[in-house]
């Protein structure tokens, strides 16, 4: 109330001072202009009057020229006129004039003697008079005079009357201009102030999803968005002081970032740390007149970016967002993650040849399929394996480039598109410790010797100090194929191979995701999945959940064809149990991709027109991608997640799903072909390609009594707070920094 008693008292007088200073511009104006007009005015009356009437003013006979002034005054208006002859012979024009003469005397002497015209203003009776004397010349010689009386009084009520509206209009300025400003105040400063106090209230008590609701647009969104970082920061900061706490008090040795960050300070003692990738961490693309930054659908990405935000270091990986070289400095990089930056990215440029030959020919249409046993051919042509061999060469040069002065940097490279990279990064740089994660399946040696280039893929990834899979099984299958296929040791005590000198470890190393004690019990609140489907306009109890890339190995199609039978085996279940099926697209260049993607679409709109009501359908397929955030309401709240891959190096939906469960319920069927089975003991394990089965592995979920879903899922839960992502990497660095 002060403040706006203040504002107003200030508001008025800076307006009233504005306001008089232009009055008095104003009132001066007009009076000079009214005064001038009534000068010309009398003076013109003088004058035509003078040389028009002469013989009236001559004659000696009193009472005509008395009524003839007095009718001349009338005619123009006037107060009156005076003939003066001497002191004692004045003729008015009428008695009411005759008191004014006081005040003409001095100036009728002055006009006469002086033989001109004389002017001036006096009030009499509180009224103002204007007057003005004009000697009269007979025979050249000035002995009398006329006085013209005019009324100024007009001119003064006309200043008064300017002051007076200028007053009103200036008072009611003020007012409505306080008014709105005060309006102003009150919504555009008050009202954003005590978003700001809440904002920070929020931040203060750690309620983030409170700041995370409508957040503003304009002006106040890079302030809020701020103010959520620093909420996050605060909230992780106590987190982390928590979890600290359980571990001291629990003597358990759980791995967090603070704790990896450490560790990699006392391994690599001021080394850089390089990661190498295809695909790269966040791409930037266009969305409308703005740029957009999004985290790509990636097992790969899911586990290593935690890494690197807890690390620090270099991340080297393809662009191919198309706002991606709009968003770089002059040498191609960029602090990432937008919001908390805390390593750099650098992209490399791949032509379009370069990504038809080395990523959807050799790599994709050739290694996949091979590493995958899932019944699609590989596909080897000469062109793609020399584009692959050319973008291993242009990363290798981006390395060199990169540690340059440095003799013994960390590379860790990531998976089959780069594995001539490690024997090429050797060649310049020796002493580098370089670590290649493989993080899709090794097939048996019959299997991958269908290569035409085996030969020179292995040599190329031999060149790494150690190379990492997700199970001891494919560590084997790489072992045995490097037996039968090159001149090289293996030394199976200690799963090594040495080949001209140069000893290279092979060992498992389970990738995970991040997970610590501090997200076990902070998982995404649970829903009511009849609320989630009805968002789709489907009425049902139950729901499962897959999240996939439409990819041939993952098994969606077995998958739909286990619901089918499900159904068809218990139709107590149909318009009680839908399954909710994410799918993002990917690699649909490739025939088999987009055949594939047609084949799951046609596979889902079988299975609904058979089963489907009016508020009902028992497979909902999203088929776009979708972010974290949007998945994770459907892993909360799912009854059941299905992960059917038919042939997986780990598949981390697996520990997603896991990880959000925080009231420990829910039931993962899960795919024995997947890396994850050998983990994930509290998982139903099924074989996908058999459909009986897996239907079955469905019901048995849906009707699992809640204290065994608990069970299996606490232990699974466990699983991966041990073993999560930031012990893999501990346990993948240490491994490096022990190589000599």
């Amino acid at each position: 109330m002060k403040l706006n008693f203040a504002l107003i008292l200030s508001i008025i007088v800076a307006v009233g001072l504005v306001a008089f200073v232009f009055t008095v511009f104003q009132s001066s104006s007009e009076k000079e202009s009214l005064v001038s007009e009534l000068k010309a005015r009398t003076g013109q009356i003088a004058k035509e009057f003078y040389s028009n009437n002469l013989a009236y003013i001559e004659s000696n006979d009193t009472e005509k020229v008395r009524h003839f002034i007095d009718s001349v005054s009338i005619h123009y208006n006037l107060l009156g006129i005076a003939v003066y002859y001497n002191n004692d012979s004045v003729i008015t024009s009428a008695l009411a004039i005759r008191p004014y003469l006081a005040n003409s005397t001095d100036y009728v002497s002055r006009a006469i003697n002086a033989d001109t015209t004389t002017e001036s203003f006096f009030t009499y009776d509180k009224k103002r008079v204007y007057q003005f004397i004009r000697p009269v010349v007979r025979g050249n010689i000035t002995s009398n005079a006329i006085i013209f009386y005019s009324d100024a009084q007009y001119i003064k009520n006309m200043i008064n009357g300017i002051w007076l509206r200028n007053f009103v209009r200036w008072f009611i300025q003020a007012l409505v201009i306080s008014f709105v400003i005060i309006m102003i105040i009150r919504w555009g400063i008050f009202k954003p102030i005590n978003k700001i106090v809440n904002w920070v209230h929020a931040a203060r008590s750690g309620n983030v999803e409170f700041l995370k609701r409508k957040p503003p647009a304009g002006f106040l969104a890079p302030l809020h968005k701020e103010i959520v970082n620093i909420t996050k920061a605060m909230h992780e900061a106590k987190a982390v002081a928590e979890e600290e706490a359980r571990l001291r008090s629990q003597a358990e040795s759980v791995w967090t970032p603070e704790r990896l960050k450490v560790e990699m300070e006392n391994l690599l003692n001021g080394k850089k740390m390089i990661v190498v990738s295809n695909r790269e961490p966040y791409m930037h693309i266009h969305s409308g007149r703005d740029i957009q930054c999004i985290m790509p659908a990636s097992g790969m990405i899911t586990a290593m970016e935690p890494v690197l935000k807890a690390c620090g270091g270099l991340w080297i990986a393809s662009g191919t967002g198309d706002a991606d070289k709009e968003m770089v400095d002059a040498k191609d990089k960029l602090k990432v993650p937008p919001e908390e930056p805390s390593y750099t990215l650098r992209r490399m440029w791949l032509t379009k040849e370069e990504e038809d030959h080395f990523y959807y020919g050799f790599s994709n249409e050739g290694l996949w399929p091979l590493c995958h046993i899932a019944h699609t051919r590989p596909t080897f042509r000469k062109i793609d394996w020399d584009y692959y061999k050319k973008v291993n060469e242009d990363f290798a040069r981006a390395v060199i480039e990169e540690t340059a002065g440095e003799d013994d940097p960390f590379v860790l490279i990531q998976d089959y598109h780069f594995a001539l990279l490690p024997a090429l990064i050797k060649k310049e740089k020796p002493n580098a410790k370089v670590a290649l994660f493989w993080h899709i399946p090794w097939p048996n040696p019959e299997s991958f010797g269908i290569c035409p280039w085996q030969r020179d893929i292995l040599t190329g990834m031999l060149g790494a100090d150690l190379i990492g899979f997700h199970t001891q099984y494919h560590c084997n299958h790489f072992l045995e194929t490097i037996n039968s296929s090159l001149e090289a040791r293996v030394l199976w005590e200690n799963f090594s191979v040495n080949r001209a000198g140069h000893t290279t470890m092979v060992k498992p190393f389970p990738i995970s995701i991040a997970f610590t004690l501090k997200d076990y019990d902070d998982g995404e609140g649970k829903k009511d999945p009849a609320l989630l489907l009805s968002r789709h306009n489907i009425s049902a109890e139950f729901m499962g959940i897959g999240v996939d890339r439409i990819d041939y190995t993952k098994g969606i199609v077995e998958k739909f064809l286990a619901i089918e039978r499900f159904l068809e085996k218990n139709p107590a279940y149909q318009e009680r149990f839908t399954f909710v099926q994410i799918g993002a697209p990917s690699r649909t260049l490739i025939k088999t991709y987009s055949d594939m993607v047609s084949e799951v679409e046609k596979e889902a709109e079988r299975i609904n027109w058979k089963f489907k009501s009016k508020n009902w359908k028992p497979i909902l397929l999203l088929k776009h991608h979708h972010s974290h955030e949007e998945i994770a309401p459907f892993y909360s709240s799912a009854n059941l997640c299905m992960v059917t891959s038919l042939h997986d190096g780990m598949n981390l939906v697996a520990k997603e799903f896991v990880a959000a469960r925080s009231q420990s319920d829910g039931v993962l069927i899960l795919s024995r072909f997947a890396g994850a089975s050998q983990e994930m003991q509290g998982a139903i394990i099924v074989n996908p390609y058999d459909i009986e089965k897996t239907a079955d592995a469905i019901k048995n979920a849906l009707e699992m009594p809640l204290d065994e879903q608990q069970f299996r899922m606490k232990q699974m839960r466990h699983t991966i707070v041990g073993n999560n992502i930031y012990f893999w990497a501990a346990r993948l660095l240490r491994t490096m920094a022990a190589i000599h």
